[in-house]
């Protein structure tokens, strides 16, 4: 039996969406009706389609009435790990869908940035929009209208938000993801942490951390941290997207190699049944829902997932007419247990994660706690509970008998005893505004405190006073004019390790901020993605030194104290917006959504 929050906030999603909801629907059913739509093209745009292919692709796509065509959208770059394996996987995909009598081509290709690279830099300014302008290139890639499904290549941070926001206006096809793995494990993140620490402390030389650094990220695959890219995957396999069981094989194993094909296989049959009109809920935009949104928020809290996904699923949600909320994701919190251990959050890595349970375990636990919809129908034409039975088999065939009982009682728990009774994040709220809070890494004795402001407006800013020793104090930095409309929302991951330090220094310290901070955040308490941001004339923005402010993750406040915040001056903050190609995204500046609505630059409306 469902929960009953899990049901009544299933319920006001769908009440809140029906309009939008069913006009997204009435729309992905009259794109359904020009299918075929390469049928509908003039010969010579045809010829276009038709010119590079194989005697065997251009026979299939001839066929206009009954050939079948997949439409593949990839990721693939090989400056960044996670991307680096697609390079052969179209060539895979055609031999093996020409099998199944199906021919595919590459669509096009996304920009995938990454946050690892551009961290403290101004590249950073740009990430945010990279998840829109990969969901504008996704769809620029699918407007040639020559596709009867999808192949989706993509890992990190903005790439599948973006990929699956785009896909999702064509939601009258079938779609599958195909994720890439992880790296293998190299040396352990909390080794790698604590060397970030020790550098910014000025014990360890830039050639020690460099080598340290190597030493973490090695190899072809996503950073084996449970961060964005990670919690990417974990939430599209909640979601029924790809195989279940598939997000966490390695590259290069066997097992990734069986898995390629399976979902090659996959999408033939699911691309035949829907031009057969024989299940119309095997297509994207039906199968991404109301439950499998929700779906996806239980999979994030129980998890202690990347605080980046809440912008990032109201997003997705919101480009197939449904409308999620903060409050959706803290109410589910208030209920949904986390039961997952997983670096920042734990000690072990995302391998050591998949080999003793990974997400067959997770979700087998989740369902049989109701807090999960079973009946949701994936990729497979199979049920969402269905596939775990399957995934619950394949691990026990693989996995069981390596299985270490020490590590999987450190990495995994059960909802009747969890590792902490609520989620991973929760929502603040308070005269300064809304924020969210990652409560999964932050020890019980520091989500809470109250300590004076030390304002700035730049993360280096905070880096200088740092070494100066300015911050050597009980404090909340308050980093301000970080949002979206400000500077594009970047990351602030380099803070953690200052803040980390004076943390451990005896200092009682917290970070408020409407930027953003990565999946690999932990340890220090954190509100951030704070709303009003300054840029649009939020509370933030009025934050002076030495205010003293009130944060408390346990009770859901934050407030500046004895404080009238409104009845203070606002101040203009100035931000170098060129270079590195700034410039180029002032439009996406000047039109994007708060970031409790998705940081949304697209008008899916119009």
């Amino acid at each position: 039996m469902i929960n009953k929050v899990v049901a009544r906030v299933t319920n006001d999603i769908e009440q809140r969406s029906q309009t939008s909801r069913q006009a997204y629907l009435d729309l992905m059913n009259s794109m359904a009706q020009e299918k075929p739509t390469r049928g509908q093209l003039g010969c010579t745009n045809l010829a276009h389609v038709m010119a590079s292919q194989s005697d065997e692709g251009k026979l299939i796509l001839k066929d206009t009435t009954s050939g079948l065509n997949v439409g593949i959208v990839s990721a693939y770059n090989d400056m960044l790990s996670a991307h680096q394996p697609y390079y052969r996987y179209p060539e895979v995909i055609k031999q093996h869908l020409y099998r199944h009598g199906l021919s595919a081509q590459v669509a096009g290709g996304v920009p995938a940035m990454c946050d690892g690279v551009t961290q403290g830099y101004a590249g950073m300014e740009l990430s945010l929009f990279s998840r829109d302008t990969i969901a504008l290139s996704t769809a620029v890639a699918l407007s040639h209208q020559s596709f009867d499904s999808m192949m989706l290549l993509g890992i990190c941070d903005k790439i599948v938000p973006g990929l699956l926001m785009g896909a999702l206006r064509f939601g009258h096809l079938p779609a599958i993801f195909l994720p890439a793995g992880p790296m293998s494990t190299g040396i352990s993140n909390s080794e790698k942490a604590k060397v970030r620490q020790q550098y910014v402390e000025g014990s360890v030389s830039d050639e020690e951390l460099l080598e340290s650094e190597v030493a973490a990220y090695h190899s072809p695959g996503t950073c084996t941290f449970y961060g964005t890219a990670n919690s990417n995957q974990m939430l599209l396999e909640a979601m029924g997207l790809m195989l279940p069981g598939s997000a966490f094989e390695q590259p290069t194993s066997n097992m990734r190699e069986s898995f390629n094909q399976q979902a090659c296989d996959q999408i033939a049959s699911n691309t035949q049944l829907s031009m057969l009109k024989q299940n119309k809920a095997i297509q994207l935009g039906h199968m991404v829902n109301e439950k499998s949104i929700v779906n996806a928020i239980v999979a994030l809290l129980a998890t202690g997932g990347s605080s980046n996904l809440t912008i990032h699923w109201i997003a997705i949600a919101k480009a197939a007419g449904i409308i999620l909320t903060w409050q959706d994701m803290h109410d589910l919190s208030q209920v949904v247990p986390m039961i997952c251990k997983v670096y920042p959050n734990g000690k072990a890595d995302i391998n050591a994660f998949h080999q003793v349970g990974g997400t067959a375990y997770i979700f087998h636990e989740l369902l049989n706690a109701g807090l999960m919809h079973g009946d949701v129908l994936t990729v497979t034409q199979k049920t969402f509970a269905q596939d775990i039975v399957h995934s619950m088999r394949h691990w026990q065939s693989h996995y069981s008998k390596q299985l270490n009982e020490t590590l999987r009682k450190e990495v995994l728990s059960t909802c009747k005893k969890p590792f902490d009774e609520k989620g991973g994040l929760t929502l603040l709220n308070g005269n300064v505004g809304q924020a969210i809070v990652k409560i999964s890494a932050v020890h019980v004795d520091h989500r809470s405190l109250q300590a004076p402001a030390k304002v700035f407006t730049d993360q280096l800013e905070v880096i200088e006073a740092f070494q100066k020793g300015e911050l050597n104090q009980d404090v909340v930095v308050v980093l301000k004019a970080q949002g979206p409309k400000a500077n594009g929302m970047p990351e602030l991951h380099k803070l953690m390790p200052v803040l980390g330090s004076l943390q451990d220094h005896g200092f009682k310290v917290a970070l408020l901020t409407d930027g953003r901070l990565s999946g690999a955040s932990g340890k220090v308490l954190s509100a951030i993605h704070c709303v009003p941001e300054a840029a649009a004339d939020g509370m933030i923005n009025r934050i002076e030194d030495g205010d003293l402010i009130h944060i408390d993750a346990d009770s859901g406040e934050m407030n500046v104290l004895n404080v009238d915040l409104p009845s203070r001056v606002s101040k203009a903050q100035g931000h170098r917006q060129k270079g590195v190609g700034r410039e180029l995204f002032s439009v996406f500046r000047k039109h994007v959504t708060s970031a409790d609505r998705g940081a949304i630059s697209i008008d899916w409306d119009e």
